[in-house]
């Protein structure tokens, strides 16, 4: 199979695909006929080919995938002009903390926030698909530790937590939380499910 083939294929499945793809997924295209190597280098070629482009290829934390780039969001939100629902900022300082110094648990946050976090907020944010249990600390209670997720990263457009911004305190985190989630090129549908329910 030629280049020009592979890239066509590797195109069409990361277009058609519903989630971010691997590159060991990838492999199955072609049978596992090419190598990591090679498939990684077909994917930095059809980065370039779309340069021009208002979609761009990137890889998050649990694939590549394709998404608008975050300048043609003043547009496509002309084709929705219902304002997505913001998030409250007992939200975002708990997002904030357990992105920034997870592991941490319930007593963590309340110790950073000063305040008595919300059950329904944190299982809201399980629910959503950004923070999980990852353990139990072994201490009096064995409380949950909780920690952020791929899909986390995925909406945020990373692929790594070393790609948030460095800062000192909770309040800096939180201020870059809401900037993120401001301008972060995320799918209509996940606007639709944003933590609109979500009170302190």
């Amino acid at each position: 199979m030629n280049t020009t083939d592979a890239r066509r294929i590797l195109e069409t499945a990361l277009i058609c695909a519903q989630q971010p793809l691997q590159v060991r997924d990838m492999r199955a295209l072609f049978d596992d006929r090419l190598s990591y190597d090679t498939l990684k280098n077909l994917l930095y070629e059809l980065q370039q080919d779309w340069l021009q482009s208002g979609v761009e290829l990137v890889n998050v934390a649990s694939g590549w995938r394709f998404q608008s780039r975050p300048e043609m969001r003043e547009y496509l939100d002309r084709l929705q002009p219902e304002k997505p629902p913001r998030y409250t900022r007992a939200t975002l300082e708990t997002l904030a903390i357990i992105a920034y110094r997870q592991p941490v648990t319930r007593g963590d946050i309340e110790d950073v926030r000063g305040v008595t976090v919300n059950s329904l907020l944190l299982k809201q944010l399980e629910d959503r698909g950004w923070v999980e249990v990852i353990g139990h600390r072994e201490t009096i209670g064995r409380p949950a530790l909780f920690a952020t997720t791929k899909h986390f990263l995925d909406d945020l457009g990373l692929q790594s937590l070393d790609q948030l911004p460095l800062l000192d305190t909770a309040a800096q985190q939180v201020n870059v939380m809401e900037v993120l989630f401001a301008v972060e090129p995320m799918a209509q549908a996940e606007f639709d499910v944003l933590l609109d329910r979500t009170q302190p």
